[in-house]
Formats: C-alpha cells, structure tokens, sequence
C-alpha cells in the first residue's frame, strides 16, 4: 500500500475511534510532512528504521533556518510512532520502522499566562469598549479568565448552559469529548447578569447576523484587544486558560484541585503551573 492511502485509512480509523479534530489534523499534518519528504507514492513495506531517521535529522523536520521547539520535534515523533504502530498492527505494513523511536528528554516552558497587571489593564480596556461586539467580547473573555475554559469550548456555549442560580456551566464541547461542567463565580455571576439578559436562547457568543461567532474571527478580536492593554507579545486566548491556572495555583497550592478545575486527565499535565517564581524562591531561602 502506498503511504499516502495508508495515512487516509490511518485517519479515517482515529476519527471512528473519537480523537479530537485537532488530534486528527495534527497527526495528518505530521505524516503528510514525511510523505512530502520521502515521496507520497513510496511503498509502505519498502519504508525502513533510516528513512525516519533521515526525515527527523532533515531541515524538513527540524525547521531549517528557524528550528523547531524541542517539544515541536517531540509532538512529531509521536505522530509518526502511533501511525507506524497503526499500519503494522491492522496489517497494512509487514514492520513497524517507528518501532525505535524515542522522544527527546528536554523540559518544556512553563506556561505562557497573562500576569496580574496585565488582566487587569485587559479589564479596563473592556470596560471602557463600547458597542455590542466588545460586550461580546468582554463577556466572553471574563468566561474565560474566571473558568479557564478553552476557547472552543467557551464559544460553543448555549445561553441555557448557563445557570446563574446554581452558579454553574454545562460544557457540551470540551477536549475529552465529555460534557463537563464548571461552576461560576460570584465575581463572574455579577459580569454576566447584564449579558445574558440581553440574550435569546441559542449561541451564547454571536456574529451581528445572530449566529455563532468563529473561532478565528475572536482569535483575532482577542489579539487586537490584548494589544491595546499592552500585553506581552504572544499572549493569545490560550494564555487567559493559563492565567486562570496560575492564579488557582498561587491561592491555594493545590495541584489536585488546579487538576479538576482544568479537566485535566493526568496531573502530569498539572504539574507545569507548580513552579516557583524567583521573587518565592528568595523569600523562602530568607
């Protein structure tokens, strides 16, 4: 079989097995690269343990003149093993030539969370916005810093998800596929009690033609406001999830609970907001 019908069939059984589209497009995304070095024609019995260690010492892999993140060439590699391991076990392949592939050792940043000052001059910008998009806007951001929610979860909202009385929100869309729920504030109850009176039933976050807002047209409206409250370069809607885990972390030193308010799985995904700052590490030494 050729790589790239082995890729198609690879793809069509994780979307059948319920991986996420990011997932999905990910590993896509990394076969593809592959096959665009060693040639998309290219038998897959004929694919050796060398040629994947040619792709990944390649400028293709590596980025050439602008490298690629360890943690990037990482997420590749597994992209790679997985496919590999799939095609051998579901007999597509005779071999496994991802079989020794090993992920680099290196430790990834810490994450990249909008500081104290910096929510708070993101605040004050919002505030003061006016017209219907920027209380949009404000509204769903505040979601965002008091929840952590991811953006596609928060944009795929419902204004009857949103339970004021029970201080709660159903999430329907979340990274596991799972419904979830996340419990709302006082702080955010008093910024959303104006919004969603204004709100029909339907998309809680909408377009002026009242549908659901995109994805990548509030990426942008998020980055421009950052801007104006002078955030740090490369701050995105991602950093306000972040922020929020951070800020838990710091109030109350409970990985455990930093772990269930995030949904994360695994607390090894926890762990990275368990680090201290310089200003800590000082005051603790004395």
């Amino acid at each position: 079989m050729r790589l790239n019908d082995a890729l198609e069939a690879f793809l069509l059984q994780i979307q059948a097995d319920g991986r996420s589209p990011h997932t999905v497009a990910q590993y896509a995304r990394h076969v593809r690269l592959f096959a665009s070095f060693l040639g998309s024609d290219r038998d897959l019995g004929q694919i050796t343990v060398g040629d994947l260690a040619k792709f990944l010492t390649s400028p293709a892999a590596l980025g050439g003149s602008k490298p690629k993140r360890p943690t990037s060439v990482n997420a590749l590699r597994t992209s790679l093993r997985v496919f590999f391991k799939h095609t051998h076990e579901a007999s597509i392949a005779p071999t496994n030539p991802a079989r020794l592939l090993r992920r680099a050792r290196c430790t990834p940043p810490p994450p990249c969370g909008l500081s104290y000052d910096e929510v708070r001059r993101l605040t004050d910008v919002l505030v003061l916005a006016q017209g219907p998009s920027a209380r949009r806007d404000h509204a769903l951001i505040e979601v965002m810093l008091r929840t952590g929610l991811r953006l596609g979860s928060a944009l795929a909202l419902d204004r009857s998800d949103v339970d004021l009385e029970r201080g709660e929100i159903v999430v329907r869309v979340a990274k596991n596929q799972a419904p979830e729920r996340v419990f709302v504030s006082a702080a955010l109850r008093d910024q959303l009690v104006g919004y969603l009176a204004e709100r029909p039933d339907g998309p809680l976050f909408t377009n002026r033609d009242g549908e659901r807002v995109g994805t990548r047209h509030i990426q942008r409206r998020i980055e421009q406001w950052l801007a104006k409250a002078g955030a740090r370069k490369g701050m995105s809607a991602h950093s306000m999830r972040h922020a929020f885990a951070m800020n838990l972390y710091r109030r109350t030193r409970d990985l455990p609970l930093v772990q269930a308010a995030l949904k994360h799985r695994s607390i090894s995904s926890t762990l990275a907001y368990a680090h201290a700052s310089d200003d800590e590490l000082r005051e603790a030494i004395g």
